[in-house]
């Protein structure tokens, strides 16, 4: 099965996105968007582009969930679980204007999967100068090799 691309922005870009067809649930019940609105806390964003390895678990009593004793490591948060930390992702679309707001998560990410590929939204421009992946990109190559 392929990898899912997941989408991060203003509701004007993820809704075009999801009109596209890219809008899907995993197993969890967890989307692969992220409509940011100005009620989003900056905590939130955070938590949903999350890299692997910070997701904290809770104990959550299977008893509550289901009816029965017992018990499970349940991810805190669960519905927000971070894209860096799905498996079932692919690639990651975040307008610039919201990686701005996050720039040390986008710019400390440095697999190769999930992609991160910072895309304009409807109120700001694209500006390639604030692009962290493609300054990285150009430091790979020689100017020559760019022509």
């Amino acid at each position: 099965r392929g990898k899912l691309i997941a989408v991060m922005g203003d509701e004007d870009t993820v809704t075009g996105f999801l009109l596209g067809g890219i809008g899907e649930l995993d197993k969890h019940r967890r989307p692969n968007f992220l409509v940011v609105e100005k009620e989003t806390s900056l905590a939130e964003i955070e938590e949903t582009f999350r890299p692997e390895g910070s997701q904290r678990c809770l104990w959550v009593s299977e008893g509550s969930l289901r009816g029965s004793s017992g018990g499970l490591w349940v991810p805190e948060g669960s519905h927000r679980w971070g894209f860096l930390a799905r498996e079932d992702v692919g690639m990651i679309l975040i307008s610039q204007a919201l990686a701005e707001q996050i720039r040390p998560a986008v710019a400390a990410h440095a697999r190769a999967l999930p992609a991160v590929l910072e895309i304009p939204s409807k109120d700001h421009p694209y500006d390639p100068a604030r692009d962290s992946v493609l300054r990285r990109a150009r430091g790979l190559f020689a100017p020559d090799e760019l022509r």
